[in-house]
């Protein structure tokens, strides 16, 4: 099987987030080139001990290359891309955004990326586990989360992800009813039942996240505390099937680790979906655009509780105003 590779020509500045697009459209194997140092959370993550003695300077210049299934429409996808690019630039540097093209035969590099995902800690007692990995390094009030992410889904190691965590270890009781909008691989859904959910509800639109959260809720042993539907919850048809297929529940916490662009929607249509006292918890907020979503949540009626940052990335945490 042969594999189509784009290689975006862009910036360090729009790396992370256009790294985090590509995976959002669904491409295979998001790779990032640039000559940033790693930092000392880096190399324990990545088990790097030994580097090159010369490393070109950063020059702030960066590649992120992805791969397309041959059977796909190659063009269409380009077009997509492009256009995702020209989004970024209005609020980020984002290079020439030249796009290239290759061919591998290669269909071992969707695991290749496996060599480098080990265990690590998400802080004092919150550990990530790769399936396929040993846990040597345990606590005895250890959270131990087993995560295969498949191919462009969540591990937990993005800033984002941390931001969420952080909050829900604030609002999680042992009685919370918890919504997961944008899953991805599970990770915030599995985490908060394992700091003592009664029961999480986590959506996505994409089949594949679907498959993935559904195999991570069996491997770490939620199942039965939690389940997940294909929704799109900002399609008011769908979102009105999914508040019918579900008797109109409410829950005590909303989670949103998803994108500003989403978000900012989203918080004009969640008040339903949450009780009364009910917390909305949000991130995928690039720095830039922490103000419009700011705006739009005050405009929706909701009490902004606490804004949070870590390096170029917001988490939004609310409650709407009854």
């Amino acid at each position: 099987m042969k594999w189509n590779k784009l290689t975006i020509e862009t910036t360090t500045a729009a790396e992370d987030m256009l790294s985090y697009e590509l995976s959002e459209m669904g491409m295979e194997g998001v790779e990032i080139e640039d000559h940033v140092p790693l930092s000392e959370e880096d190399r324990k993550i990545m088990y790097v001990d030994l580097l090159p003695d010369e490393i070109a300077p950063d020059d702030g210049k960066a590649r992120i290359s992805c791969y397309v299934d041959e059977k796909e429409d190659l063009q269409a996808v380009i077009a997509k891309v492009k256009a995702k690019i020209e989004e970024l630039s209005a609020f980020l540097p984002v290079g020439s955004g030249e796009i290239t093209l290759g061919v591998t035969e290669e269909e071992d590099w969707i695991n290749n990326w496996k060599v480098f995902f080990k265990p690590f800690r998400l802080d004092d007692n919150i550990v990530i586990k790769p399936t396929w990995e040993t846990l040597t390094d345990k606590k005895d009030d250890d959270i131990v989360v087993e995560i295969d992410p498949g191919t462009a889904f969540g591990s937990g190691s993005h800033e984002t992800t941390k931001l969420c965590i952080s909050q829900l270890k604030k609002y999680i009781k042992k009685d919370t009813e918890l919504l997961d909008v944008g899953t991805g691989s599970g990770i915030l859904s599995i985490i908060g039942l394992k700091l003592g959910a009664h029961h999480a509800m986590a959506t996505d639109i994409d089949p594949n996240a679907i498959r993935a959260t559904d195999e991570n809720f069996a491997i770490n042993g939620v199942a039965g505390q939690a389940e997940v539907q294909q929704v799109n919850i900002l399609d008011q048809d769908e979102a009105d099937r999914f508040y019918e297929k579900n008797n109109g529940k409410r829950y005590d916490v909303v989670v949103a680790n998803i994108l500003a662009d989403v978000i900012i929607p989203l918080s004009g249509i969640v008040t339903p979906l949450l009780k009364e006292d009910g917390i909305f918890i949000t991130s995928g907020i690039i720095n830039t655009m922490e103000e419009a979503v700011k705006e739009a949540m005050l405009a929706n009626n909701f009490e902004i509780l606490e804004i949070n940052h870590m390096k170029d990335w917001v988490s939004i945490t609310a409650k709407p105003k009854r």
